[in-house]
């Protein structure tokens, strides 16, 4: 999220990858709305395969599975986020708000009254 000139991405780590993100929460909030994987992928722009690959690596980083796979053949197919999927996503979509009212701080706006809109020119190399 950009406010003024700060931008904030809040990522959760898991080992070596990040196990939840802006994108990856979007992609829930899409999984939750489309049904399935393919469709999320889809509305975001997304391969299947990419999308996969996040739902995969989101799912090895929590306690729980975040989206469960439902089989194909039946009424019920596609994809579903999890109860553990839905609390997560809440629970990041709280902390970006909350993250955002503390961007709207005294702090934020006296650091902000002291950045310029761009940089000044770069000054010639003294070792040139």
């Amino acid at each position: 999220m950009r406010i003024g000139p700060l931008k904030l991405k809040l990522q959760l780590v898991c080992g070596d990858g990040f196990a939840m993100g802006p994108g990856k929460a979007d992609l829930l909030d899409s999984i939750e709305r489309e049904g399935s994987i393919s469709g999320a992928g889809r509305v975001l722009g997304m391969s299947y395969r990419r999308t996969w690959l996040l739902v995969d690596e989101m799912n090895r980083c929590f306690t729980g599975r975040l989206v469960e796979t439902l089989p194909g053949g039946g009424r019920e197919r596609g994809a579903r986020l999890t109860e553990c999927g839905r609390t997560v996503l809440a629970l990041y979509r709280d902390l970006e708000r909350a993250t955002a009212e503390a961007a709207d701080g005294d702090s934020y706006h006296r650091l902000a009254a002291l950045l310029l809109d761009e940089p000044r020119p770069a000054r010639p190399d003294p070792a040139a």
